[in-house]
């Protein structure tokens, strides 16, 4: 019986995340993937630093990065991870669809690195449903299923 084939696992440094998505600061928030298995599941990096804008407002005094910031960050991999399966053919735009099923288990903070765990659910055409958990050193502090799409860019409202 012959073994299969070992699984090639890819990485993005910021600079390949920023060809994969058309967010920018201050609302690209994921710094790099360091795992992506096609499009089954990857893992993306969030540095959380105080010099956010976000925590201008949120809050000065006991700063705490906002849950929807979390489940944008796991939106942002998400996305990035599809963009990449799709490769030269990767459209320009990743609309988030859908949320389900989030909870947030405990506060991120300033100092801390955010890991985004994503897995595929499933997927149909240009969508794809994901499960996701926000990690603090091994904690998990969020989780939520979301959904995706890949659009071209010269779709109907793009």
């Amino acid at each position: 019986m012959e073994d299969a084939a070992p699984r090639k696992l890819e990485s993005f440094d910021i600079l390949q995340l920023m060809k994969s998505l058309p967010h920018r600061y201050p609302f690209l928030l994921v710094d790099k993937i360091i795992e992506i298995d096609g499009d089954q599941s990857c893992i993306g990096i969030k540095n959380v630093s105080y010099n956010e804008p976000q925590f201008q407002g949120h809050f000065p005094a006991a700063p705490v990065m906002p849950g929807v910031l979390l489940i944008e960050g796991m939106a942002q991999t998400a996305g990035a991870m599809c963009a990449s399966f799709a490769g030269n053919a990767a459209p320009k735009l990743v609309y988030f669809m859908t949320i389900d099923k989030v909870k947030f288990r405990k506060p991120v903070i300033p100092g801390d690195r955010v890991e985004y765990h994503m897995k595929k659910m499933t997927r149909r055409r240009n969508m794809w449903w994901y499960r996701g958990l926000a990690k603090v050193d091994g904690a998990i502090v969020c989780e939520a299923e979301i959904s995706a799409m890949l659009v071209s860019d010269n779709a109907p409202g793009a």
